[in-house]
């Protein structure tokens, strides 16, 4: 038996295995709350894998490595170092009061949650408008980086990998919802797991005989072992290795496919658990970033190769054919793990807080509650493929280097998302204008410094840069009204 046939073989199961815990997903979704969110019966090692696995995506196993192969260890410390400790420490901090006040509003969104918390319907308008928006640009990434692993892995052609991606993904999205993600993340963070171990081990016999591992990187480009990288580029200095990396990094947790994780929980009791599996697992992932330096170093013929590519070549070369084949499959999974928990949160976002917020209250103003909510659950089906052809239209001819147009998108989120989420849980008193203003300050800086220099700029850069604006925007709105507060408090006292 071939190479080939092995493959499809592999891949087969894991489609059938899949589609079985799809199927089981479907007979437990019955309405918008449990297509979302599941109906609050799922333990801390099944979410605690399903977020771990959601983080994980095509960008960490296959895109994010090439970076490290081209710029090194300034590449390896802003996503390894400094990216691992932001997700690490934005989940710590942030996960038990979102969870609090999610639980007490019913909020099946972050959308939601922000809406909720200050009051506004039209700022959870303006939030699932911006993520609907956004949040393609990361699913395209996914796409052409696993479209990339099954051509060298199935023979297909891009076209048709990219056909059965798409199909697929979003096929079992629609019938499950939430425990479809869920039940399908825990086989393929299992499968993930293993493969980023085995991944890691592959290149450790580099690291031995008389020239340590870090000379015969150097002999390759002496660049390679400079922190911050010497020719400028995206890691050229401080701020953007290690400021940036944490900043952004620790935004990334206000996506709404993983901050909501938390809301999937029995209990209180089981969020500690779930954030220590979580990040366990989470570590494992990030060591896979050194398959680059490995790359480098064991295989310079892949210096020929594009850059979203060398992962997938590596594998070819570092793993006998059968077992490269099923860590292959297994990168699949990785890639198919995110792009559900996007899909999921994304069609939620669309019937929820479009269809149950402010919009849908004046599109339909004479359903009743119950005719909304039907209507609103749908709704996100249909939008869900609408996405799917958006992102299949987009990926037949994706930006060559797809890591950076993923990252310029969902960084805009984050720049929106960080200063609300952080003040509307830790500030009781901020209001609704500071979040609006930091909502919008945040991405316009972002996007206008990356507008203003051709989009050269490393993505995390401008996007912190946009943080720090709208955290500051928000404070400023924040000091401001509690001191008008406090003043017209003290002359009532007076009076």
């Amino acid at each position: 038996m071939d190479r080939l046939h092995v493959a499809w073989i592999a891949f087969g199961v894991y489609l059938a295995i899949t589609t079985w815990l799809a199927w089981r997903g479907m007979k437990k979704t019955t309405s918008l709350s449990g297509f979302a969110l599941g109906n609050g019966d799922m333990g801390p090692l099944l979410v605690g894998i399903t977020l771990a696995a959601s983080i994980a995506s095509t960008a960490t196993f296959v895109i994010n490595p090439g970076f490290v192969w081209k710029d090194g260890l300034s590449a390896l410390a802003h996503f390894g170092i400094a990216g691992f400790g932001g997700v690490t420490v934005g989940l710590v901090v942030l996960s038990k009061g979102f969870r609090a006040l999610g639980t007490k509003t019913k909020a099946l969104t972050l959308p939601h949650w922000i809406g909720a918390r200050f009051e506004s319907p039209g700022l959870r308008t303006y939030f699932a408008i911006l993520n609907l928006f956004l949040a393609i640009a990361f699913v395209v990434l996914i796409i052409k980086g696993s479209a990339i692993v099954m051509q060298m892995t199935l023979g297909l052609s891009y076209f048709w990998s990219v056909v059965l991606i798409v199909g697929f993904v979003f096929s079992y999205i629609l019938m499950g919802g939430t425990y479809a993600h869920a039940y399908t993340n825990a086989l393929q963070g299992a499968m993930m797991i293993v493969v980023a171990l085995a991944m890691v081990w592959s290149g450790l016999h580099l690291f031995g005989g008389e020239t340590s591992f870090l000379e015969r990187l150097a002999e390759r480009d002496p660049n390679l072992v400079a922190i911050p990288h010497p020719n400028g580029g995206l890691f050229g200095n401080v701020f953007d290795v290690f400021v940036a990396g944490f900043v952004v990094s620790f935004g990334l947790v206000c996506q709404p496919h993983i901050l909501t994780k938390a809301l999937y929980l029995r209990s209180d009791r089981d969020l500690r658990r779930y954030l220590v599996i979580a990040t366990l697992i989470g570590a494992s992932f990030a060591a896979i970033l050194v398959v680059g330096l490995y790359a480098r170093v064991g295989f310079p013929e892949l210096d020929a190769v594009p850059q979203d590519a060398v992962v997938a070549s590596y594998l070819g070369k570092a793993f006998s054919p059968v077992v490269g084949v099923l860590v292959s499959v297994a990168l699949l999974a990785a890639g198919m793990s995110t792009m559900d928990g996007i899909l999921v949160s994304a069609s939620t976002i669309a019937g929820s807080d479009l269809f149950l917020g402010a919009l849908g209250q004046k599109l339909f103003p004479k359903l009743d509650q119950t005719a909304r909510e039907q209507m609103a659950l749908k709704a996100s089906r249909w939008i869900l493929v609408a996405m799917g052809v958006g992102a299949f239209l987009l990926s037949l001819d994706p930006p060559q280097l797809v890591g950076l147009f993923a990252q310029h998108g969902i960084y805009g989120l984050v720049a929106a998302s960080v200063g609300p989420v952080v003040f509307g849980i830790f500030a009781p008193r901020a209001t609704a204008n500071g979040a609006i203003a930091a909502a919008v300050v945040g991405p316009l800086v972002h996007f206008g410094h990356q507008l203003a220099v051709g989009f050269t700029l490393n993505p995390a850069r401008t996007a912190t840069e946009g943080v720090i604006a709208a955290v500051v925007v928000q404070g400023a709105i924040l000091f401001a009204s509690t001191r008008s507060r406090d003043v017209r408090a003290a002359g009532s006292l007076l009076g």
